[in-house]
């Protein structure tokens, strides 16, 4: 079987590869989280009220998670550099649409651009760099790419709020047509020609049924927080995604070539280490949707000042990524995995200890663990994933993998603030969906009560964690 291993030439271009597909990597999941602190900007500028504001954050996601294994196995079928040539054009033009303030509906249309195009781009990332580097420097590649994932996610409110004090709101999809221009004509110089191609059929009930899957879902949990779990459109959704499901797996079963080949789960190793992914981002969620709240309202620092407070997180996750991706090459990746997840169950128990007296050395702490503990965390994993699959599956593996990360970030944007709203009306006594401002003792409550979860979070994560680790070496023992 060829391999790009064997080209002299990619192998002395790899990391301009990397190149394009890190920097491309970090816009598409920027995406998901920068828009957030734009919304009240928008909603005024648009004149939008706040709950359908929201949806310019939740179609991006909802698309992008219900795209992903489709073009995992497009990219399978007729090659990954095909497709993520592909996205990045369609990234890049949906993220110029975003910027032209003409109508909401016009915005969520060039959001759902945006989100097709991020999700091929997803789709074959990791698949990219495990295709195009040697098993001795995998685990630096797939580092930096998730150094670059977690960055994006992470660093969205900062960067967010710096543009938004000196430009305006288009600014902030903007900003990537520039540098997803730079990328592309990398990408074109220095990307090789696709090697691997199934030309397997694609099953395309497979992926109506998933994404209908993903709509019900997560239209049923961002509806149902708007009105309420119990009223009728979130109950009538959630159903549709309960069908959808079981039609999904009935369907899966039967095709010749399925969207997901259901035994890469049987392959305990690679099913772990996505359930911890899941975890994990989750987690992360958490403290990005709570701090901001915490540090301008709660501590009364400007949203400029609070978007370099949170930028300790990433900038900490840029630098260790690449050298845990070293280090996953030199000792393996199941011990930094489990040191990583041990560093956030102490960074989660300091967010939990927050409170107004809290002196802002101790939150720069915890934050540098988050850093530290993430990127610890997230490369070896990410190396662990996509070295247990065959190159045949990578494509899917990839997809399941980005899936993952999304699938924690929608999950912990829910959960947080569905956990926040119901611990702080319980302290207040009647139903609370915001800051109360004369009343910063309410939200602390819920945002303990909120961190709390987050640490069970990272502490099941860390259990499952060892778990795989002492079976690896009993079973390498026998």
């Amino acid at each position: 079987m060829k391999s790009y291993q064997d080209d002299p030439i990619v192998q002395k271009n790899r990391w301009w590869v990397l190149v394009s597909v890190a920097l491309f990597t970090f816009m598409s999941t920027l995406d998901s989280s920068i828009v957030n602190i734009a919304l009240p900007t928008i909603s005024d500028n648009l004149v939008v009220p706040m709950n359908q504001v929201e949806w310019v954050v939740s179609v991006y996601l909802i698309v992008v998670c219900a795209c992903l294994l489709l073009f995992g196995k497009i990219a399978d079928s007729v090659g990954k550099i095909k497709i993520y040539k592909l996205g990045t054009w369609i990234f890049t033009i949906g993220s110029l649409l975003c910027g032209i303030n003409h109508s909401f509906a016009f915005l969520l249309l060039a959001r759902v651009v945006q989100a097709v195009g991020a999700s091929m781009t997803m789709a074959t990332n990791s698949g990219i760099a495990t295709e195009v580097f040697p098993m001795n420097e995998r685990g630096r590649a797939l580092g930096i790419i998730g150094s670059f994932v977690s960055l994006g996610a992470i660093a969205g409110p900062g960067i967010g709020g710096i543009l938004l004090a000196r430009l305006p709101w288009s600014y902030i999809f903007w900003i990537n047509v520039p540098v997803g221009l730079a990328t592309i004509l990398i990408g074109s110089h220095y990307l090789p020609q696709d090697i691997h191609a199934s030309h397997d059929k694609i099953d395309f009930s497979g992926f109506i049924s998933f994404a209908l899957l993903i709509v019900g879902l997560f239209g049923g949990i961002f509806l149902g927080q708007e009105v309420g779990y119990h009223t009728l459109i979130p109950l009538l959704l959630f159903a549709l995604a309960i069908i959808s499901g079981v039609a999904f797996v009935w369907l899966e079963k039967r095709q010749a070539h399925p969207l997901i080949v259901f035994s890469i789960f049987k392959n305990k190793m690679f099913t772990i280490s996505l359930l911890t992914a899941v975890l994990i981002f989750a987690a992360n969620f958490f403290a990005n949707v709570v701090l901001p709240f915490y540090l301008q309202n709660a501590r009364g620092y400007s949203a400029a000042t609070a978007g370099l407070l949170m930028m300790v997180f990433p900038l900490l996750m840029v630098v260790g990524s690449p050298l845990a991706g070293y280090f996953t090459d030199q000792v393996g990746p199941a011990i930094l995995t489990v040191i990583g997840l041990v560093l956030l169950c102490i960074a989660g128990a300091g967010y939990f200890l927050l409170d107004l007296n809290t002196p802002l050395a101790s939150f720069i702490f915890a934050s540098a663990l988050m850093g530290v503990g993430n990127a610890l965390f997230q490369s070896p994993n990410n190396t662990t994933v996509m070295s247990s699959v065959p190159v045949e599956n990578l494509g899917v593996a990839t997809s399941l993998n980005s899936f993952a990360r999304n699938l924690g970030m929608v999950l912990g944007i829910a959960s947080a603030t569905t956990i926040l709203y119901a611990a702080m009306s319980h302290n207040y006594g009647q139903h609370v969906t915001t800051y109360l401002t004369n009343e910063p003792q309410v939200f602390i409550y819920g945002m303990q009560v909120t961190f709390g979860a987050s640490f069970i979070l990272c502490l099941v994560a860390t259990i499952m964690t060892v778990y795989r680790y002492f079976k690896m070496k009993k079973a390498a023992k026998n």
